[in-house]
């Protein structure tokens, strides 16, 4: 069985990789699709582990799922919906929470296991819930459950106390057919949340402000299956962006807006990276010399996106001078610091601060996968490394990149997936050691 990442550094990356459709989008959308009786088609959908799992709580609440080998999906939605969801589906996605909104608009109730998901430190979903309270839905819930109820959803005013993207996507996919109007104030403003407003808006709802920190939504009597495309993944293209800067690569990306990473594409720029191009072109990405420090702190959209920060440090390792990186999003990001240690990065924590100091020599080492993006970026440390890098848990990386290993081999990395016996040679490789 396939259980590890065996990359082997020095390899310089080149070529053209289309970017895939955003996992953070396809996620929401299908559940839009459970808003309306009949037959919704999403194509530029991910082959990836999360969506797999959605696909499956959407089959469990009465969904027939079809899916082509070319991306697309379809949904054809029953009149009548289930309304609960076992834990052992729910809990292989924290982002199936956002069914909840969806079914209480639609059946009145819904009870659904508390979600799971990457292990990132505080990611309660209570504005999720006091906002549908705020709609009229009376809410409990227990250690494993969650359960809503509302004879009728109402427009309210919801002022978020943070721009929460999961409780902006559940609030609004509950206000598209709430009586009268919804303001969600503070909403958070990521692409994929322009994603979800459009193809809502595609399926008949009302939606002002699409983009701003405030969503005006006028709901209506019913909404209507439709087709849509994903958006492009930018935090793939972002993946992709930092594993070329750090081979010296000369990558093209094609299949998304650089507008959506353009905070990202500047800081690569800072750090000596040559980026061109545009969504009709593709975007660029080229090495030409040495990668120089710069100073980064994760914020909500459009700032520096959260889920770039653990690839941006490997980066930061290799480049020259001491760089700053501060996580002000969430508070476990940082688990990947001490495998990069363990790999001969030199980085001190401060609180919510990252210090780097590069460029250090990385070299090769099994290492654990803890969540998505934290595998993904060891991977990307394995490219610049001395000898074999193993990842352990590979499948935290399966959730969010379709065949990875597969698209880092097309533009040249020496990656593959193997058994971790046999990626492990005689003697072992030197296996990090990794604190509590």
């Amino acid at each position: 069985m396939a259980d590890a990442f065996l990359v082997r550094g020095g390899a310089s990356l080149h070529g053209s990789l289309p970017v895939n459709g955003a996992k953070n989008s396809a996620l929401k959308l299908i559940a839009a699709a459970l808003l309306a009786e009949g037959r919704t088609t999403i194509a530029n959908v991910p082959a990836i582990a999360d969506i797999d799992a959605m696909l499956d709580v959407a089959r469990h609440l009465g969904a027939d799922v079809g899916r082509d080998g070319d991306g697309t999906v379809t949904l054809d939605v029953p009149g009548e919906v289930g309304t609960a969801t076992p834990p052992e589906l729910v809990r292989r996605l924290r982002a199936s929470i956002v069914v909840l909104g969806p079914l209480v608009a639609r059946h009145g109730r819904a009870r659904l296991a508390m979600p799971g998901g990457c292990n990132l430190g505080s990611r309660n979903i209570d504005l999720h819930l006091a906002g549908l309270s705020r709609m009229g839905a009376e809410v409990t819930y227990g250690p494993d459950y969650v359960e809503a109820r509302a004879d009728e959803l109402v427009g309210a005013a919801i002022e978020l106390p943070f721009a929460s993207v999961g409780a902006t996507e559940n609030l609004l996919l509950a206000a598209v057919t709430a009586r009268g109007r919804t303001r969600i104030i503070n909403a958070a403003r990521e692409p994929e949340i322009a994603d979800l407003a459009t193809m809502l808006c595609r399926m008949g709802a009302r939606i002002e402000g699409v983009g701003s920190p405030e969503l005006v939504v006028d709901g209506v009597d019913r909404l209507a299956p439709t087709h849509h495309a994903v958006v492009g993944d930018r935090i793939e293209a972002g993946t992709f962006a930092v594993a070329a800067a750090l081979t010296g690569g000369d990558v093209t990306l094609t299949g998304v807006d650089p507008e959506h990473l353009r905070l990202a594409l500047d800081k690569l720029a800072a750090a000596g990276v040559d980026v061109s191009g545009d969504a009709a072109a593709g975007l660029r990405l080229r090495a030409p010399g040495p990668l120089r420090g710069t100073d980064i702190a994760t914020l909500p959209y459009p700032g520096f996106p959260t889920d770039l920060q653990p690839q941006l440090l490997v980066l930061l390792s290799q480049a020259r001078g001491t760089s700053m990186l501060t996580e002000n999003v969430f508070d476990g990001r940082f688990s990947i610091v001490a495998h990069l240690r363990a790999m001969g990065a030199d980085i001190d924590l401060e609180g919510h601060h990252a210090i780097v100091r590069g460029p250090t020599a990385l070299r090769g080492c099994e290492v654990i996968a803890t969540d998505l993006r934290q595998g993904a970026a060891l991977v990307l440390a394995g490219l610049v490394a001395d000898g074999e890098t193993v990842v352990a848990d590979p499948h935290h990386v399966d959730r969010g990149y379709a065949d990875f290993a597969g698209r880092l081999r097309a533009l040249g990395a020496d990656v593959e997936r193997a058994d971790a016996a046999r990626a492990r040679t005689p003697g072992g490789l030197p296996r990090a050691v990794l604190g509590p």
